[in-house]
């Protein structure tokens, strides 16, 4: 489905960690939430995701144990 969008539960189960730590990889990498809508448990609103943008990014980091820190001439 094209119009689809993910929650943070969501981007989680795809990164393989807590939605906690989801938000925080996905400020590291750039991906900002398409919209919002009211969360169904809470007064707060809950935040959408674009899932090709979160495969995109997921895609483009650098493997574990990678040095981003190091230059090759």
């Amino acid at each position: 489905m094209a119009d689809e969008l993910w929650t943070i539960d969501q981007v989680a189960d795809f990164l393989g960690v807590k939605p906690s730590s989801a938000r925080g990889a996905l400020s590291r990498m750039g991906v900002r939430a398409r919209s919002f809508r009211p969360h169904p448990d809470s007064n707060r609103a809950q935040a959408l995701y674009d899932p090709e943008q979160v495969r995109s990014a997921r895609a483009a980091r650098p493997g574990q144990g990678a040095r981003t820190d190091r230059k090759t001439a």
